[in-house]
């Protein structure tokens, strides 16, 4: 990994891959959860392009993903130049004789070099665009929520933005979440842990939104900054205060700020109700499926300077 760095950080540069293609991402990912996931990562360089196939043999049922474990929402290969670069390096995970699924490809982000492999629906990502809305406009269309944020301050709650560096309260959000919901992905505490340390190596990335009265938290919101988008990666609020609506109203909060700011808003995977109330489009996601052959017929040339890393 470390000798794949300086091609890794120029393929996943900001406007060309999201956050969770970044090489400090991967490589936490990789170091973290190796007890579940094998590294199996592709570097295909030739005279016409490079490409970067970050996958990883996950150990409970021996498939092919790639790195990220349940953690990173959106997955992709990274290449530069023809798309037959990448194709090579699809190719070359043939050789381990395993199914690949890729869960979940933005529809932007799928490749001619993907050929005809197995690809279908598997969720959108709504989202909220500058170009569609102004924060006035935005702030218009859900004046209810509004009401509501006056309401919640009147009873003394107040917003709060953190950075990553505050490890304590990253924790105890992810914490509630797990205490709430028996099936939480938080029950497991080394994906608490692997949030917590990527926020610590990149703490302007993380913004933490909360509304706070003393020591009560009414809501929270993780979010991480990804050039000139904010995608909204993590909600909790206080059941006790459900009749105020404090975690959507939070979320429309952030959301007006940042239009205000210049910036797009990302939900994030899964159509939620509350996600569509507030959005103004959506991007499909992908599930990407590939048996051995499949992959193999990827390239029908002689592959040069193919590097498997693991």
């Amino acid at each position: 990994m470390a000798g794949l760095r300086p091609v890794w950080e120029f393929l996943s540069a900001p406007g060309r891959a999201t956050i969770f293609q970044g090489f400090h991402w991967n490589l936490l990912a990789l170091t973290m959860f190796a007890g579940r996931e094998e590294p199996f990562v592709v570097c295909a360089r030739t005279s016409y392009g490079v490409a970067i196939v970050p996958a990883a043999i996950r150990r409970s049922d021996s498939t092919l993903r790639l790195l990220g474990e349940r953690l990173f929402d959106y997955r992709s290969f990274l290449h530069q130049g023809d798309d037959e670069v990448l194709g090579k390096a699809l190719a070359t995970l043939s050789q381990l004789g395993r199914r690949l699924e890729v869960v979940a490809v933005r529809q932007c982000d799928r490749s001619p070099a993907m050929g005809d492999l197995e690809v279908s629906p598997f969720a959108t990502a709504p989202s909220v665009h500058c170009a569609d809305c102004a924060p006035e406009e935005f702030a218009a269309k859900h004046a209810r929520l509004a009401r509501n944020w006056r309401r919640l301050e009147r009873l003394g709650f107040r917003l709060r933005v953190y950075d990553g560096k505050n490890s304590s309260l990253l924790r105890s959000i992810y914490q509630r979440k797990a205490a709430q919901d028996p099936a939480s992905l938080f029950q497991d505490t080394t994906r608490i842990e692997f949030l917590a340390n990527a926020a610590v190596f990149h703490p302007r990335t993380f913004e933490i939104f909360t509304l706070e009265s003393g020591s009560h938290l009414a809501a929270a919101l993780v979010t991480l900054r990804d050039g000139l988008w904010r995608r909204f990666y993590t909600g909790w609020f206080d059941p006790a205060l459900e009749k105020y609506s404090p975690g959507i109203t939070l979320i429309c909060e952030v959301t007006r700020q940042s239009l205000a700011a210049g910036l797009d808003c990302d939900y994030m995977t899964g159509a939620q109700p509350y996600k569509l109330r507030l959005a103004t489009g959506s991007m499909p996601l992908l599930r990407l499926c590939a048996t051995p052959r499949q992959l193999a017929g990827l390239d029908q040339t002689v592959a040069p300077e193919l590097r498997p890393a693991g």
